[in-house]
């Protein structure tokens, strides 16, 4: 039962140079068809520093949106549905969907045109409690800690989605671009354990020796080729990749993954490079060699169970970190410029 009133939070003051600083704020208030959920742990997101910088447009007062809890309330119109007090959740980037436009109907709730997103229209997870609608609950498995579970909610589940569309079948080369990155590191893993074979390209030997830990079969630092496109033809022995995933918000990189591809080959957008910065081509690329371009956001709910299910069978472990709320005042410029 829930007695207090108030909560800690990280609360967030967007600017170029954002800060944030632990508060007691207000309980979230608990709709008829809400759920109050105890958070024990939460990932931190490129998303979550890109919407602190106020880069993203408006945001709310608590960020974050890979957070794991306990239910501890039930809103009162729930009575008669399967949940309970105690069972674990998950929350996610989309916090709540309408369940009735093209996106949803077709079970892309993910891209829902009036979704709802944690830290950006309702208060995320950096703070000890957070209330999710019933229907867009996310409920989780026992067994692998909180820890490992909280990345799944967003890097894992994109780097999963990703995969699970592009198209290329066990065995054959799947090129993942900003692999040293949270998105990427995590679609190093999943690769691997789908049967791809995994090209990994970042820059910097440091991102070498994290990318081949993650059992990446080939790396390419950038800074040592010109012609990336090439390089990667050579390790193909000439027919390209099945799949590039680009998760870098490169515009380069998406220039150069066109060259990577085999014939029929699919790109899979993921990062996204600054609006005003364009790519090129021309429709013979696509015509001549029968590659394809789609995007692939987050992932649905189902997508999550499923990215769950490699965790749950050890052949996917997210490499976290462990701080305490306190910590995140500090920890955030770190991670904005990539120290951290």
């Amino acid at each position: 039962m829930v007695t207090a009133e108030l909560q800690k939070a990280a609360v967030v003051q967007q600017g170029d140079k954002p800060s944030f600083n632990i508060k007691n704020i207000p309980l979230p208030k608990l709709g008829p068809t809400d759920l109050l959920v105890k958070l024990s742990v939460t990932g931190i997101c490129g998303t979550d520093i890109a919407l602190a910088s106020g880069k993203l447009g408006p945001c709310c007062q608590v960020l974050g949106h890979e957070g794991i809890g306990r239910i501890v309330k039930i809103g009162t119109s729930l009575e008669n549905e399967s949940v309970d007090i105690g069972d674990r959740v998950g929350v996610s980037w989309v916090r709540d969907s309408c369940g009735d436009c093209a996106m949803c109907l077709h079970g892309e709730e993910m891209r829902c045109v009036k979704q709802v997103h944690s830290g950006r229209a309702v208060d995320g997870t950096l703070a000890q409690y957070t209330v999710v609608p019933f229907r867009n609950m996310v409920r989780l498995p026992e067994g692998p800690s909180d820890e490992q579970l909280a990345p799944i909610m967003c890097a894992g589940v994109t780097a999963y989605r990703a995969l699970k569309i592009c198209g290329a079948v066990p065995g054959q080369w799947v090129v993942i671009s900003g692999a040293g990155g949270g998105v990427g590191a995590m679609a190093i893993q999943y690769a691997r354990a789908m049967g791809y074979r995994v090209l990994a390209i970042d820059a910097g030997e440091e991102k070498r020796d994290y990318c081949l830990r993650l059992q990446a079969e080939e790396y390419l630092d950038v800074l040592k080729h010109e012609n990336v496109a090439q390089a990667v033809k050579k390790i193909t022995e000439n027919q390209g990749a099945a799949a590039v995933l680009v998760a870098a918000g490169s515009t380069k990189a998406y220039q150069d993954a066109f060259d990577m591809l085999a014939p029929f080959g699919t790109l899979v957008c993921v990062g996204i490079p600054p609006p005003t910065e364009k790519i090129q081509f021309h429709p013979l690329q696509f015509i001549d060699n029968g590659i394809r371009v789609i995007g692939s956001m987050v992932g649905s709910k189902q997508d999550i169970g499923e990215a769950l299910r490699f965790v749950q069978r050890g052949v996917v472990v997210p490499d976290v970190r462990v701080v305490g709320l306190e910590e995140v005042p500090s920890l955030m410029p770190l991670i904005a410029t990539g120290q951290s």
